[in-house]
């Protein structure tokens, strides 16, 4: 990161994006019960809400890609600041089952233009190939949202209620939010967006013994969903899953605080000394590092909680860069934007799934459970195993 300007870039970007992720993707974990509670809905209602935003942002990331390829992150992320701030503004208000899906519609719609794939097409269409230090930074910030974000709920919640929370925050996308957003710079508008998925960037060849461009998409596309299926049914059944081991609460939360140093110190590693390597390398040791971790738990029992959650969140740290420096290596920044919306499509699916199929699995399994997660990311490492490193320098 030389360029003078790119420091104060990813500032801006990592402040945006922290705000983005702690208002909307960490909310339902402190306001869920108040909501139901106030709205006189069973708590699922709130969650059923919450899958229904995961899945209009899963069909909304391909035009927001798009958008941007053509337009540039700046006019894509300032109109979503103000879809934030109405979706959350909507969310203070409602009364019922109807209004409190359709608030949450709104929110998802902003997420699926306005969370990492969006901020890392912008970055692609300012600094091409060079953006991998970038997108290094903007989830370095991002990474402290849940930090951030669980405890400035929890203190809006207390002091003004679970409404009065939701409109604050929608304050701050109009406040804080959108200024951020306003202060990227302008890109030439190109005359006609990139369609192609598959086809390969012209400018610059895939390498010779690399698979065809299609079937490095699919292999993507699906490391890309079984990583974020893990880390979302980690997030939602963690504390649940170390208490059924024998854990007390205070030390299942305490081992589950782990993980958000251990995503933040292993970005850091890769801005300094993974960077050099290709991203396929670090991503294959991301997604072996839950696997591991599932081991040590299943082998040595909750003594060796605290390891699995390093390990985890080490792992998931890297993978968050790995979505974003990935498919710019393999395809170039030609369509960034729009290819970035459709491999990360299933992994919407499969994050507004993982909390209700992985909680079934602990039903019937308990603990075992962590054997089908530890598949998954076997399962991942297989499919990045088939893929070659590419002729191509990786990205800085």
């Amino acid at each position: 990161m030389t360029a003078p300007r790119t420091w104060p870039l990813v500032l801006r970007l990592g402040t945006a994006q922290t705000l983005a992720w702690g208002s909307t993707y960490y909310l339902p974990a402190l306001l869920a019960r108040p909501m139901a509670d106030g709205l006189g809905l069973p708590i699922s209602q709130i969650w059923i809400a919450f899958t229904v935003a995961l899945l209009a942002s899963a069909v909304l990331g391909p035009f927001a890609g798009r958008a941007i390829d053509r337009w540039g992150g700046r006019p894509v992320l300032m109109g979503t600041s103000v879809l934030f701030a109405i979706g959350l503004a909507s969310l203070s208000q409602v009364q019922g089952t109807i209004s409190l899906m359709l608030a949450w519609l709104l929110i998802g719609m902003a997420m699926g233009s306005g969370l990492y794939e969006a901020a890392f097409a912008a970055l692609v269409r300012l600094q091409g190939t060079q953006a991998r230090a970038a997108i290094t930074g903007i989830t370095l910030i991002a990474g402290f949202a849940s930090t951030v974000g669980w405890p400035l709920t929890g203190l809006l919640e207390t002091e003004f209620g679970w409404r009065g929370a939701c409109l604050a925050w929608a304050g701050l996308h109009v406040l804080v939010g959108l200024p951020l957003n306003a202060s990227i710079p302008r890109v030439v508008a190109l005359p006609t967006p990139p369609m192609a998925l598959a086809a390969g960037d012209p400018v610059a060849p895939a390498a010779p013994h690399t698979p065809p461009a299609k079937y490095t998409a699919w292999v993507l596309s699906y490391v890309f969903a079984a990583s974020l299926f893990i880390s979302t049914a980690m997030a939602a059944h963690l504390p649940q899953l170390l208490v059924a081991s024998g854990a007390t609460l205070a030390g299942a939360v305490a081992i589950g605080a782990l993980i958000g140093p251990a995503q933040v110190a292993a970005r850091m590693l890769e801005f300094g000394f993974l960077r050099r390597l290709h991203p396929l390398i670090s991503a294959r040791c991301a997604t072996l590092a839950h696997p591991v971790g599932v081991a040590c738990w299943m082998l040595f029992g909750t003594v060796a909680g605290p390891a699995f959650a390093v390990l985890h969140g080490a792992g998931n740290g890297i993978l968050t860069i790995a979505k974003g420096t990935l498919p710019l290596v393999y395809f170039g920044p030609l369509g960034y934007g729009l290819r970035q919306g459709i491999l990360m499509a299933p992994s919407r699916v499969a994050q507004a799934f993982a909390p209700l199929l992985f909680g079934l699995c602990i039903e019937r399994w308990g603990a075992g459970a962590l054997w089908i997660s530890g598949g998954l990311g076997l399962s991942a490492l297989g499919a990045l195993l088939w893929l070659r490193v590419s002729g191509r320098q990786p990205v800085r």
